[in-house]
C-alpha cells in the first residue's frame, strides 16, 4: 500500500509500505478522508519524533479486515477512528485528566513502523484496546467521510469550551479566525453564547461573521478593547479562547477580559517562547488561566452527535483537498496560507 512515511525533519517520503498486518482483536481500516491537522504539521516540521513514522489521526474510512475476536465490527462498515482510547483506570483517568493517561499517550492506530496515528496511508490498522473501548464509531448513512473526519478535532474544541465551562449569554473573544478558531465560533453558538473574533486577514474576518460570530475585528485594531467593552456593558469577555500561539494575542486577551474571567489555551506554543507576566494581574482581577490539550473521553459521544446531526456545519470549514501523494504540498499551504485556506482534507490513492 501506498503511505507518506516521516524520514526526518521536512522529509516525507511518498512510497510502498507493508500492508498492516492484525491481530485477532485489532481491525484494519481502509482510509477514506484524513484531516491535516495543525499537530501533524509540528511533527513533520520539527525533530519532535524519531524516525520513521506515519502520522494522520483525523480519520474516517471503511473496515477492510477484522480479527477472530472481533464480533461488534463487520468489514464494510463505515466509521470514525479514534486514535487514542484511555485506560479509565489510571489516577489521571480517574481525575478526568484523559489526554494524560499513559495508555492514551503510548497506544495509538498505525500504518507500520512506531505507531503515530498512520492516518495518511491506504490502511491503518486499529489495537484491540481501541477496538474493544470505543475508539471505532459508527458514520451514519446520511454522514459523508469528509463530514465525519470532523469528530476529532470537534471533541478536542469541544473539550476546552467544556473546561472553559462555556454558557448561555456569555461572550466569547476568539483569537483567530482559522478553521480552529471557526469551530470555536460554531460552538460557541452551540452553547448559547456570542462570539467575537479576531484574526489579522481580512478574508477570515469575513469568514467568522458567516460563520456565526456576532462581531470580527483586526487584531491589530488599537481600540479592539474599547469596542469588546462596549459590547459587554463596560465588562469585557467572559472567555477568551487563544485558537493562535501569540504572545501579543494573549496580552490583547488579558486586555479584553473581564474581572473574575477566563483565558484558555488551545493552540500550541514554541518551546522557547515566554510570556512575561505580572501575577498581581492575576490576582486582583481574579483571572484563570487555562491549558486544553487534545481530547476527552468523556465528550466523545456528544462530539459524534453534534458531527453527525449537523449541530454544527463543519462541510464549512473546509477550503481545500489534495490526494495523500501531495501531502507536503498540503503542508505548505497550511504553513503559509492563502486568504482563502481553512481546512485541508487528504485523500489515499486507493479510494479510486
Amino acid at each position: 500500500m501506498k503511505a507518506q512515511v516521516f524520514r526526518g525533519v521536512d522529509q516525507l517520503s511518498y512510497e510502498d509500505v507493508p500492508l498492516p498486518e492484525i491481530a485477532s482483536d485489532e481491525v484494519l481500516v481502509q482510509v477514506r478522508v484524513v484531516g491535516l491537522c495543525q499537530s501533524d504539521i509540528k511533527k513533520i516540521k520539527y525533530p519532535l519524533y524519531e524516525p520513521p513514522r506515519i502520522f494522520g489521526h483525523e480519520t474516517a474510512g471503511t473496515i477492510a479486515a477484522i480479527g477472530s475476536e472481533v464480533n461488534r465490527w463487520s468489514v464494510g462498515d463505515r466509521v470514525v477512528v479514534l486514535h487514542h482510547i484511555p485506560c479509565m483506570h489510571c489516577a489521571y483517568c480517574l481525575n478526568e485528566n484523559f489526554s494524560m493517561c499513559e495508555v492514551y499517550k503510548n497506544i495509538t492506530t498505525t500504518a507500520g513502523f512506531s505507531p503515530s496515528g498512520g492516518g495518511f496511508a491506504d490502511y491503518v490498522k486499529v489495537p484491540g484496546h481501541i477496538v474493544r473501548n470505543g475508539g471505532l464509531i459508527e458514520i451514519p448513512e446520511n454522514v459523508t467521510f469528509e463530514q465525519a473526519s470532523f469528530v476529532e478535532p470537534t471533541n478536542c474544541c469541544l473539550k476546552a469550551v467544556k473546561k472553559a465551562q462555556i454558557a448561555p449569554g456569555q461572550t466569547v473573544l476568539v483569537t483567530g479566525a482559522g478553521p480552529i478558531g471557526l469551530m470555536f465560533i460554531m460552538l460557541v453558538n452551540y452553547f448559547g453564547a456570542r462570539a467575537i473574533a479576531t484574526d489579522l486577514i481580512p478574508s477570515r474576518i469575513e469568514k467568522a461573521l458567516s460563520v456565526g460570530a456576532e462581531a470580527a475585528f483586526d487584531a491589530r485594531d488599537p481600540t479592539l478593547s474599547a469596542k469588546i467593552q462596549a459590547m459587554t456593558g463596560g465588562m469585557g469577555a467572559d472567555v477568551a479562547l487563544l485558537a493562535v500561539p501569540s504572545d501579543k494575542a494573549f496580552f490583547q486577551a488579558l486586555e479584553c477580559t473581564r474581572k473574575g474571567g477566563k483565558i484558555l489555551f488551545f493552540a500550541e506554543f514554541p518551546d522557547e517562547l515566554e510570556i512575561p507576566i505580572n501575577p498581581n494581574i492575576l490576582y486582583r482581577r481574579e483571572i484563570d488561566l487555562i491549558g486544553s490539550y487534545s481530547s476527552s473521553y468523556r465528550v466523545q459521544a456528544l462530539a459524534a452527535d453534534i458531527v453527525f446531526h449537523h449541530r454544527i456545519d463543519v462541510d464549512a470549514l473546509v477550503s481545500d483537498r489534495y490526494p495523500l501523494a501531495d501531502l507536503g504540498i498540503a503542508v505548505d499551504q497550511a504553513i503559509a496560507p492563502t486568504p482563502e485556506t481553512y481546512k485541508i482534507l487528504i485523500y489515499p490513492e486507493s479510494n479510486k
